[in-house]
């Protein structure tokens, strides 16, 4: 009887609720912040320095660990780059544990170990987490520091900063930073082939015991343990571990500019702008703005719905996307607003970045603005909280940033407290109009007149941040001109005589792409015929070859014939020698650009163009007179590919010198390849038929 009783009763309701007349044109309100419940740490102080924080949850069967050196901001100097291949070497075994071992053991107990310079963490099953905490421990107190390692992390930094040396959005990270801190500030140093390329092991030993220390540090361990359990061991792992003490830097106040300026650096093969608008500020989080400059972050350009979004992207079309961020902490850090945009719509881009910045500070937050900001920071945090790295971060910062016990537990409360006047005051307080840099990493000569007319003053800097004075470029370059930087070369690499006589040219290679091995023929026959084959296990992988009048390129069994335009291209040479076309052939335009650094030395830096009309850069030492880079930039689908090759190791074969080892670094749609191809043999005027290119 009761059954039918709710079923009758649900019925009714049902019908009740139908009548009704809702409103759908309104927006429901949003309910109040839910209150979070966080678990207060049990904490420790150990004699050595560490401050031990356990927030017991036995919720799921595993336990993490953070443990944290509160060093600051480190000035590396001229040893910038040693914390990050120190932080790598952490990671590289330990003095009773080789990396393999090492490796081993964390993988048979399914756990999460990494190390850095600035500590480590550690995660696990309940059952084995003792083991995993134990070689977090082993790792940070006891590092192997071998040199095959060193050796390796530090090829390795090489390579991945000459894979970026032409990146625009690269070179923006690097001298927005250094524009805004300066560079001998912490923030605003850098590295640099030379800088990595001077370090030694031992630089790499002196940072660690300056700075791998339990003095100033965090250990946060949460999850299925008890804290009395965990504070044994700690004391077990670290507890007899001692080491420097530390103590925070003292850094001067920067200035941001007095007035507005662009700060533009010139990179000729970029495809897009790189535009960033930047000022430096002063915000910790326990500063009553800190909420409010949040949701006016968000507001301005914290995501798809905000307004930078909606001006460059949706309605203007100058980009993929728009955005904003502000920094906050113990020290001064920025606010930004940045995008990739399309190089003619610089000039325009720059207006509506400086136009929606000022709307901010004088238009205030529309109910929507503010709704879906605080929707934004409630579901992110909520979602947060399942994250027990997260959560182990939440003690640790309280401590670090001298914040109130609640800080967290009222987040939401205080976000939802926000309202439109607070959005518009942080935003008059952090984010600059009058006084902010405007820097624009990209091809100069399709904006720079452009810009000129903003009534901004413009700057000029090169990509390291050094200024560079308009129309001095020719003064950097000696009393020399491109022919006789040209036949220095031929006369470097044998003479035009015998570079003349090569009519077959025959190598065998090695590439090593991305831990593969393969094998490389190439084979060049008179005047301009060449064949490429690049192969594995027998199989060819992919297959280039021009006949002298038609071609193919062939890639996993894919054929595509050359196009007419790349047929032009490798008509226009009659020499296996390309430096000789330069010479014989007046169609063929150079320019001398400057003088530019690869690999530590000054280089020539000679703009080619072929009588097709492709364009290439190529550099040559100014000492050795040899080719060392040479950088192409062309279309493919679309889509810009730069492709750059760094040439080195000259052998001498027969009377003419050749380069034995070239590393490629392929950039295309924001993504980058690196790999190298070594010479293992070099026939001249032997083997090579004209059947080979059939």
């Amino acid at each position: 009887m009761k059954k039918y009783i709710m079923i009758a009763a649900g019925a009714l309701l049902m019908q009740y609720a139908q009548a009704q007349t809702i409103d759908r044109t309104t927006a429901p309100k949003p309910g109040p912040a839910p209150v979070i419940t966080i678990k207060d740490p049990v904490i420790y102080k150990l004699q050595n320095g560490i401050t031990v924080l356990v927030v017991e949850d036995h919720r799921l069967p595993k336990v993490s660990a953070s443990f944290v050196i509160d060093a600051g901001p480190i000035t590396e100097g001229k040893k910038a780059g040693v914390m990050t291949i120190m932080g790598g070497m952490l990671s590289e075994g330990t003095k009773t544990m080789p990396k393999a071992t090492f490796d081993d053991a964390v993988d048979k107990i399914g756990a999460t170990v990494e190390l850095s310079s600035s500590g480590g963490s550690a995660s696990a099953l309940t059952r084995y987490f003792k083991s995993a905490f134990t070689l977090m421990g082993d790792a940070l107190k006891a590092p192997a520091f071998t040199q095959e390692s060193f050796d390796k992390l530090k090829t390795q930094e090489i390579t991945n900063l000459k894979s970026n040396e032409r990146s625009a959005k690269a070179i923006s990270a690097r001298v927005v930073n250094a524009l805004v801190y300066g560079k001998n500030h912490p923030d605003g140093e850098y590295e640099t082939q030379e800088t990595v390329n001077a370090l030694t092991l031992q630089d790499v030993k002196t940072a660690y015991q300056k700075y791998i220390t339990p003095s100033r540090s965090y250990l946060t361990i949460i999850g299925d343990i008890k804290p009395a359990d965990a504070k044994l061991l700690v004391l077990k792992v670290f507890g007899e571990w001692s080491g420097r003490p530390l103590t925070l830097p003292v850094l001067a106040k920067v200035p941001n500019p007095a007035k507005t300026e662009i700060d533009v650096i010139d990179v000729p093969n970029a495809v897009q702008s790189e535009i960033t608008v930047v000022n430096l500020v002063d915000l910790k989080k326990n500063n009553p703005d800190y909420f409010p400059a949040l949701l006016a972050n968000y507001t301005l350009g914290g995501g798809a719905e905000s307004r930078l979004f909606m001006d460059l992207r949706e309605k203007h079309g100058f980009t993929y996307g728009a955005y904003s961020s502000l920094g906050s902490g113990r020290w001064q850090s920025t606010f930004t607003a940045d995008a990739s945009v399309r190089t003619p719509k610089t000039d325009s881009a720059v207006t509506a970045f400086l136009d929606e910045i000022k709307r901010i500070r004088t238009e205030k937050a529309t109910a929507e603005e503010l709704n879906i900001a605080k929707a934004l920071y409630n579901g992110s945090f909520a979602l947060g909280l399942e994250d027990p790295a997260r959560m182990a971060t939440f003690a640790s910062n309280i401590l670090i940033n001298d914040l109130p016990p609640n800080f967290y537990k009222t987040y939401l409360q205080r976000v939802n407290a926000v309202t439109a006047d607070d959005i518009q005051r942080a935003a008059q307080a952090y984010m600059s109009f009058d006084n902010a840099r405007i820097v624009i990493v990209g091809n100069a000569s399709k904006f720079l007149d452009a810009l000129k007319k903003s009534g901004y003053p413009v700057k000029l800097y090169d990509i390291y941040a050094n200024p560079v004075v308009e129309g001095a470029a020719a003064a950097a370059v000696p009393a020399t001109n491109a022919t006789d930087i040209i036949k220095g070369y031929i006369d470097a690499t044998g003479g035009a005589t015998e570079l003349s006589k090569i009519t077959a040219y025959d190598a065998t290679m090695t590439m090593a792409m991305q831990g593969m091995s393969l094998n490389v023929s190439e084979k060049k026959l008179a005047p301009n015929k060449d064949v490429m084959t690049i192969s594995m296990g027998g199989n060819v992988m992919m297959k280039s070859m021009f006949d002298g009048t038609t071609g193919y390129e062939m890639q996993m069994g894919n054929k595509k014939d050359l196009t007419a335009e790349e047929i032009a291209q490798k008509a226009v040479f009659t020499s296996l020698t390309e430096q000789l076309d330069y010479l014989k052939n007046p169609a063929f335009k150079l320019t001398v650009k400057g003088i530019q650094k690869v690999n530590g030395s000054d280089a020539y830096q000679v703009d080619v163009t072929d009588p097709s009309g492709k364009r290439s850069t190529e550099y040559y030492d100014v000492k050795s007179k040899l080719l060392v880079k040479n950088e192409t930039t062309t279309t493919s689908n679309n889509a810009a590919v730069t492709q750059t090759y760094e040439i080195s190791d000259y052998r001498k074969v027969g009377s003419v010198m050749l380069p034995y080892k070239i590393d490629v670094t392929v950039s295309a749609g924001g993504q980058t390849q690196n790999f190298s191809m070594t010479v293992t043999d070099i026939k001249l005027n032997t083997g090579v038929t004209a059947d080979d290119f059939k």
